[in-house]
């Protein structure tokens, strides 16, 4: 049976292709734009669009902030996409902006060499920390995934880690704790490995 994953929809932008990605994957997806209408799903969705001041004021104002925050806690199976990673840490510079502060961390602008262009927007390699995890299962590392942002994470939480990846610097490009897992980059956008990352996420979910 295919489970059912809510894509929270704070009214950011588009979330055609990431349903679409999910679908193709195995999930039942649907939109949830309040937390009234999230129910009872297996895995939650944050696909984060825009800005981090935006993106923040967003969550607060429809209670999704809360949301997220209990059923991360809860060890609730979660999949965050680029700014749906940064809002999970305690800061980002990115408008002076307080986030989520579910894990230790801020969110800080590349300050790179001028031969580096910022936002970071192409393919890069990810390096997993566990090549062997079911997670990362047909991925291998220096595979390729798609990237479009200006800031990145830091922090000092090593065993949040879950993959890293060098532009100018090396900087962490995937996040897993538990059953919440987030990545920097967009695997809706990285062909076929970014499905392959979503596809071991649906089956994580499934085998529950």
């Amino acid at each position: 049976m295919a489970p059912k994953l809510a894509i929270i929809d704070p009214g950011m932008g588009n979330l055609r292709s990431v349903m679409r990605a999910w679908e193709h994957v195995g999930a039942d997806v649907y939109l949830a734009d309040s937390p009234e209408k999230v129910g009872d799903p297996a895995a939650l969705i944050f696909p984060g669009q825009g800005g981090m001041p935006h993106c923040m004021e967003a969550l607060r104002q429809t209670g999704f902030a809360t949301t997220i925050s209990e059923w991360i806690n809860a060890d609730k199976p979660y999949f965050g996409i680029c700014l749906g990673m940064q809002a999970l840490f305690e800061y980002s510079e990115e408008g002076d902006s307080p986030a989520l502060g579910i894990f230790s961390g801020k969110v800080k602008k590349f300050q790179l060499p001028p031969e580096y262009k910022i936002p970071h927007m192409g393919w890069n390699a990810v390096e997993f920390k566990d090549s062997a995890d079911q997670s990362v299962s047909g991925v291998e590392n220096g595979d390729q995934f798609y990237f479009v942002h200006s800031y990145r994470v830091e922090t000092d939480d090593a065993d949040l880690v879950w993959g890293e990846t060098e532009y100018g610097e090396r900087f962490v490009s995937a996040v897993r704790r538990g059953n919440c897992f987030a990545t920097q980059f967009h695997p809706e956008k990285s062909q076929s490995k970014g499905l392959q990352i979503y596809r071991n996420f649906v089956d994580s979910v499934r085998s529950r």
